[in-house]
């Protein structure tokens, strides 16, 4: 039989059973559709956390009091041993590898001007915070330059901030009111959005003394560390962690973490992620291939008569093989193009639906649904097909 005969062939036993032939099909179609719509949540998750982060640069590094690989309660009332204090960030600034160091604190509180007032994320920071976080101020200037331990009467509002206190009035030279301290706006930060769930746009930065005193706090929530490029990340990290525990009485009450590591660990839960997907997939597939089998292997039985009259007409049992395998393998890759048109229009609803999904199909995701389709096609087609070569000649033309 030629390859066309062979096809021709094919087709119609398939187009022969149509339901039975789309049944068939549709439990690799599901797996497949369970391929691409959760690898597509799971890359475009990974994507906007990557994003989310890497906004601020890749050279950043974060500081943060405790340390959070011990287990139990340090300090009398849970505090840590050592507080991180404004001199630890000044100390810091030594450290070869460092470009800019930025102390932080950070809580709610009321914001007043223009006759209204929010309740919004207060964000005390030096005067380097805008260049190492990459932000850009749309009118006026970022805080000065100034020893960080001394207060200052300074705010630089959020674009959404300031919208919402002084309308279409430019606020900067007027006054806002947080707690007891009149503070001069000097600054409006271009519109940055939401970062992980918190809107800097809704945000007012102050001098960190000047958010201390204000939360009446003598420690800070966090340190940032700007390298001068992601080759010494690793050298400013160590050296950070030196300066700090010869500043701690030798003690690592603290926590260093880089971008990459964050990211690293972001990856291996989404590799975990990622195994737990192929395993639903894998079952749904499975399901698909013992559909296929058991299609097949009643299909062998209802055609007995009909792989005798080919035996007899001179077909080899190679030939009727490939027949019944050709056959396995094309209801399989059907179900995965019918899976992978699902699976994509599914993905482009999904997104027009619900705003702001992040849903990215990678492309070999395509690849390893194909791929899956055709080996479902061809593992469970292998017993029915070799049952049918099987068959004597003589025998099957007998069948009824």
């Amino acid at each position: 039989m030629s390859l066309i005969e062979v096809l021709r062939f094919v087709g119609g036993a398939v187009r022969g059973h149509r339901l039975r032939s789309f049944l068939s099909a549709l439990g690799v179609a599901i797996g497949v559709v369970a391929v691409i719509l959760l690898t597509s949540l799971g890359q475009g998750t990974r994507d906007y956390v990557v994003n989310q982060f890497t906004q601020f640069g890749t050279t950043l590094i974060g500081i943060n009091p405790g340390k959070v690989k011990t287990i139990g309660i340090p300090g009398a009332l849970g505090g840590t041993t050592h507080k991180l204090t404004i001199d630890d960030a000044e100390a810091l600034r030594r450290i070869p590898g460092v470009s800019q160091v930025v102390p932080v604190e950070m809580g709610l509180a009321r914001v007043e001007g223009g006759g209204r007032g929010r309740n919004v994320f207060l964000m005390g920071v030096g005067w380097e915070a805008a260049d190492a976080w990459r932000f850009e101020v749309a009118q006026g200037r970022f805080l000065p330059r100034m020893d960080p331990r001394r207060r200052g009467s300074y705010a630089v509002l959020g674009a959404k901030l300031a919208e919402e206190l002084f309308g279409d009035r430019s606020p900067l030279g007027r006054r806002v009111r947080v707690g007891g301290w009149s503070l001069l706006v000097i600054g409006v930060m271009e519109p940055k959005g939401q970062v992980v769930g918190f809107d800097l746009d809704d945000t007012a930065y102050i001098p960190v003394a000047t958010a201390m005193d204000l939360f009446n706090s003598d420690e800070l929530e966090e340190i940032d560390v700007v390298a001068d490029g992601t080759d010494v990340i690793d050298e400013v990290a160590e050296g950070a962690r030196q300066v700090l525990m010869a500043r701690h009485r030798g003690e690592e009450d603290f926590t260093i973490t880089t971008q990459t590591e964050m990211l690293g660990a972001f990856d291996r839960v989404i590799g975990i992620i990622t195994i737990a997907v192929s395993g639903i997939a894998g079952i749904s597939l499975l399901v698909g291939a013992m559909g296929i089998l058991t299609i097949m292997w009643i299909s062998v039985h209802e055609r007995t008569n009909e792989i005798g009259l080919l035996r007899a007409l001179g077909v080899d049992q190679a030939t009727v093989q490939r027949l019944f395998l050709l056959e396995s393998t094309m209801l399989a890759m059907a179900g995965g193009v019918l899976g992978l048109a699902v699976g994509f229009g599914l993905t482009v609803a999904l997104r027009t639906l619900v705003q702001g999904l992040p849903l990215r199909t990678p492309v070999e995701a395509v690849v390893a649904a194909v791929v899956m389709s055709l080996l479902v096609g061809v593992a469970s087609g292998v017993a029915p097909a070799r049952r049918a070569a099987a068959l004597d000649p003589i025998e099957a033309l007998r069948a009824e």
